[in-house]
């Protein structure tokens, strides 16, 4: 599955434009690696997130088949606000 599309039904980033453009300007990592929009997820990656003053670590559990919430789909690991 894209990594834009990921965000979008895994409720992390409420639209899949936005999730692209976050994703082209290099703030989402898996696994350690700057990813880009249309890079391919699976389950166990770590996705890192880093929006302005948040940054979101979470491990993926399973890909979603529709639009929903993060709970069963993503582990977070840590969730950073810088104030």
């Amino acid at each position: 599955m894209r990594l834009d599309l990921f965000l979008k039904m895994s409720r992390l980033i409420k639209r899949r434009s936005l999730a692209k453009e976050i994703c082209d300007a290099g703030c989402v990592q898996i696994n350690g690696r700057i990813a880009k929009a249309g890079a391919e997820v699976k389950p166990e990656d770590v996705l890192t997130v880093d929006i302005r003053d948040r940054l979101l670590r979470a491990r993926i559990l399973r890909l979603p088949q529709r639009v929903e919430g993060p709970e069963g789909i993503v582990e977070m690991l840590s969730e950073e606000s810088g104030l």
